[in-house]
This record gives structure tokens, C-alpha cells and sequence, in this order.
């Protein structure tokens, strides 16, 4: 796996922008709605995302990813803030159509190479002014601004760190915006957190 470091845990903010939510027949949530991806899903720039032949409907999820520098338990959302090490680009790969059947969304969101991951960069200014852009063979399919965020990301991590402490190491992806859709052999699929970090990646048939 080269040039990326895989985190010690990942944590997911699922349906944390509105119109997301709103696409897929879903609530938006009153707290955040956290799941967990295994870190042997992560995938480097250029590596390719397998399809299992399990599912028939693989779908990208542009995400912003924040990378855990300092240890945090139960921190506020200032002490969280200043604990982000980095930013990185995250596609949340997901087999739609299991996660739809099974209810809990491991199964769906686990799969080797469904966490592809960009160069972590420690340059990103104003967490509130982040855009998170999602391009299938060079289309843009998605964009969104961390300021259409239900919950914050300082206070997505406050949260997270109330329920399980966030290590360095460990990252926290924020949530996808509206826009998701599939994913077919021979596709590449590029997520951008637009001048800060950028992961893209071809996709292939699990052989």
C-alpha cells in the first residue's frame, strides 16, 4: 500500500449532509450516526477498487477525511479542532445494495480497496470552508462544502471522542454530499477536497 499509512481505526459520520440523506429515502439524523470501516479496506492513489461479485450496485462516496494527531477522550470542540493532524481526501465505498439488505452496514462498507485514500496534507485553513468534489472519468459527479455539514467536523469529533477515544492515527470521515451513484469495470473515479488533497483510482472486476 504504498505512500499511505493505514489508521489504526476509521470512523464514519454517515448521512451527515441533507440532501444526501434526502437522495437515498433517509431521515437526517439528530445526533451523529457513526459506523466503523476496517483499516484493511484503505487503498493508496492509483490502486484499483475491486467489485465483489457479491453485489451488483457499488457506489462512490466523496468524503472529506480528517487524520487524528493528538489523543481524545471526551474533548470539547476545541481541543478537537486542534487535534487534526491532516486532511485527506476519502472515498467511502459502498455496496449499496447489501447495505440495504443487511441493515448494519459493515458488510456493505468493508471490502478490500472500498477506502481509498489521498496524501494526507496538515495545510487546509477554515474547517467550515472545505469542498469535497467526486469526478467518474473525469465528470464531475459530486460537490459539496463542509458548510453544509448537519454536524460540524469539530463537532463530529467532540462526539466521536465521547463515545470511543480517537488515537493518533485513526481517521474520522465526515460524510458524503448528494450526488452519490455507481461504479462499473473499468471506470476511475477521482475524489478532490479541492486544493488540499486528491485520491484517485481505477476500477476493476474481482478477479
Amino acid at each position: 500500500m504504498p505512500n499511505t499509512v493505514r489508521p489504526g481505526k476509521i470512523v464514519c459520520v454517515g448521512r451527515n449532509y441533507a440532501e444526501h440523506a434526502k437522495e437515498l429515502g433517509n431521515e437526517v439524523p439528530k445526533a451523529p450516526l457513526i459506523f466503523l470501516k476496517p483499516p484493511s479496506s484503505v487503498i493508496s492513489d492509483g490502486e484499483p477498487i475491486r467489485l465483489p461479485s457479491v453485489s451488483q450496485q457499488v457506489e462512490f462516496e466523496g468524503e472529506i477525511g480528517i487524520m487524528i494527531g493528538e489523543r481524545l477522550t471526551r474533548a470539547s470542540e476545541p481541543d478537537a479542532r486542534k487535534a487534526i493532524r491532516a486532511i485527506v481526501a476519502v472515498n467511502d465505498v459502498t455496496a449499496r445494495d447489501l447495505q440495504k439488505s443487511d441493515g448494519q452496514w459493515t458488510r456493505a462498507k468493508g471490502f478490500d480497496s472500498f477506502c481509498p485514500l489521498g496524501t494526507e496534507s496538515g495545510d487546509f485553513g477554515d474547517l467550515s470552508d472545505l469542498t469535497v468534489i467526486t469526478r467518474v472519468n473525469g465528470e464531475e459527479r459530486q460537490r459539496g462544502s463542509s458548510a453544509q455539514m448537519v454536524f460540524s467536523i469539530p463537532a463530529v469529533l467532540s462526539y466521536i471522542s465521547h463515545i470511543m477515544t480517537l488515537e493518533p492515527g485513526d481517521l474520522v470521515a465526515t460524510g458524503t454530499p448528494s450526488g452519490v451513484g455507481l461504479l462499473a469495470p473499468g471506470d476511475v473515479v477521482e475524489i478532490e477536497v479541492e486544493g488540499v488533497s486528491r485520491v484517485s483510482n481505477p476500477v476493476i472486476e474481482t478477479r
